[in-house]
């Protein structure tokens, strides 16, 4: 009996009228040509997105069902990986913007993505939110602002995480508190003598077991030295993924996950014990509580590895790299910006003259 065949990428598409490259539209589940304008839909897939047990993949890694190759370029200034569904003349890194060397393009394995969310907004919406906040800053360098005028600056990129779902079930003990007021009196400063209710807490002992579902426990899935995506954007509405097809990558840059399957299952064991602790909690009851002790224990155990889109804009100021971040879905905005010494400098230098004038006029008029 034949095996299943390997889920290959699929490859490139060119245009069926001009022969230049199709790229992924935002917002739509359509791959476009730049130059004719031709669109081709992209073939979404109508089951649901395929959710792998965890164990085979943690034990061996070796069922290559879901896993392919895939050409990667690697960073060698800030360590990230990247592969571009896309035939670039020339590429820089989109966390650093250094050159990136296509001749050191190499092949590697990855686990096939299950998922992706495409983007919603086009390069130019994100373009347009940046170049906004930009001019809305103060001290900003000069070279900044005129970087926020290149859309060349801001790219695309699909981030990789780990989702993770299991039957959690627990056992607890703790603590139930309930509060209760006692009268207190005291002398104020005029030495009065007053009174005031003090809260104070009542301590029961507590046990019990709580279980549930948790679902798409989302963990980052890459590390790099530069580049780290705030949490104030990295909120995705992961209703809005769809199973994976390479088409929704095209024009875009998508980075490897660096964190393994393993490093990222720990994690997730860590997030589903503080979801357990607060169902205790929950559980436990009264006005506060004290979880003790937890004993947790997960089961049917799958994963997903996703892409999720976010632009980003990179900026060298003083030798130090600066990054921006737009959420490709929501359009939020993060980043640490720069600030101009020399700006700040003549600034204070005129306030000081301004201040100086204003007392040389008063003395004047004395």
């Amino acid at each position: 009996m034949e095996e299943n065949p390997i889920h290959k990428t699929e490859l490139k598409k060119a245009c069926i009228n001009c022969g230049a490259e199709l790229k992924y539209k935002p917002g739509t589940t359509a791959i476009t040509c730049e130059y004719c304008g031709h669109k081709e839909e992209i073939s979404l897939a109508t089951s649901k997105f395929e959710e792998l047990e965890l164990y085979p993949y943690l034990e061996s890694m070796g069922d290559q069902k879901n896993s392919e190759e895939i050409s990667m370029l690697h960073c060698k200034n800030c360590g990230a990986n990247q592969h571009v569904e896309e035939n670039y003349k020339s590429l820089h890194c989109v966390y650093c913007s250094m050159p990136l060397i296509l001749e050191d393009a190499r092949k590697e394995d990855w686990i096939l993505p299950g998922a992706v969310l495409p983007f919603q907004i086009d390069q130019s919406a994100s373009f347009t939110i940046f170049k906004k906040w930009v001019n809305g800053l103060w001290w900003a360098p000069n070279k900044l602002k005129k970087a926020s005028l290149d859309p060349q600056f801001t790219k695309g990129l699909y981030l990789p995480y780990w989702t993770f779902d299991a039957q959690l079930a627990a056992n607890y003990t703790g603590q139930r508190g309930e509060y209760y007021y006692e009268t207190q009196t005291y002398r104020d400063s005029d030495g009065n003598r007053k009174s005031r209710q003090v809260r104070k807490t009542r301590w029961y002992p507590a046990s019990g077991h709580v279980s549930g579902f948790v679902d798409d426990t989302l963990i980052k899935a890459s590390k790099q030295r530069a580049g780290r995506v705030p949490s104030k954007i990295a909120r995705w509405d992961l209703k809005k993924l769809q199973p994976f097809n390479s088409g929704f990558l095209s024009g875009f840059v998508t980075e490897k996950y660096t964190i393994p399957l393993k490093d990222g299952h720990t994690k997730s064991r860590e997030t589903a014990k503080q979801i357990a602790t607060s169902w205790a909690a929950r559980d436990i009851g009264g006005d506060t509580q004290r979880v003790t002790s937890i004993d947790m224990n997960l089961a049917e155990e799958t994963f997903k590895h996703i892409l999720l889109p976010v632009y980003v804009s990179s900026y060298r100021y003083n030798g130090k790299e600066y990054n921006f971040f737009v959420n490709g879905e929501t359009g939020a905005l993060s980043g640490k910006r720069p600030y101009s010494f020399w700006k700040i400098f003549f600034a204070i230098l005129a306030g000081l003259i301004v201040i100086g004038v204003f007392v040389m006029l008063a003395n004047n008029g004395q």
